[in-house]
């Protein structure tokens, strides 16, 4: 379980196909602190840890993870958003997040805000309760966000400058492909009023 509240961004500086999985090595100041099994978010997708080696560890994908979200993207050299899993006596600053990424959605504005930046998205519409609402929360490349102008398949999202200096965000721009989790609350609301309006 995690909150969206990313730690840090870690670079990629290795990947490596086995069969339909990839392995991904990255440069993290915390590896030291990880253990093997342990799970991280990265880039909102929960994954194991399955090496350490130095300032570097080790996690990998298989072809469901890659297909669902953008880390089959990932190049070496790219930054990586990333979050521990929360302590059961931890603040809940974001909301609710499993780490478990629905689609993946497409950066298709990028406004300057004067000091803050407006970010436009948009997705496949896939019912289930994968959508948003406004002022409702989504999880973007695992960044517990608050949503604005929401619509059947797009939403906006306003990123503070630490945000976007301590994550990622830094690095998306129009056309950058980013990984959504939807509302678990949403979600489950959805499949309920789907199943007693049959």
């Amino acid at each position: 379980m995690f909150s969206g509240i990313v730690e840090r961004t870690a670079e990629v500086i290795a990947i490596r196909s086995d069969r339909q999985n990839k392995d991904f090595t990255l440069r993290a100041d915390f590896a030291q602190e990880l253990k093997v099994d342990q799970s991280i978010a990265h880039n909102g997708v929960c994954l194991t840890v399955v090496d350490i080696a130095g300032d570097t560890y080790t996690v990998t994908a298989m072809k469901e993870t890659l297909d669902r979200s953008n880390l089959g993207l990932l190049r070496v050299g790219d930054l990586v958003n990333l979050e521990r899993s929360m302590k059961p006596d931890a603040l809940l600053d974001g909301h609710i997040v499993q780490g478990h990424v629905d689609q993946t959605a497409c950066c298709t504005a990028k406004e300057d805000a004067d000091g803050s930046w407006y970010f436009t998205f948009r997705y496949e519409p896939q019912g289930g309760g994968l959508c948003t609402v406004e002022k409702g929360s989504v999880a973007v490349n695992g960044v517990s966000l608050t949503v604005c102008d929401s619509t059947a398949d797009s939403f906006r999202v306003a990123i503070i400058p630490y945000t976007f200096e301590h994550t990622n965000f830094c690095r998306i721009d129009v056309g950058s492909v980013v990984n959504l989790e939807f509302d678990i609350v949403g979600k489950y609301i959805a499949r309920l009023m789907q199943q007693y309006n049959k």
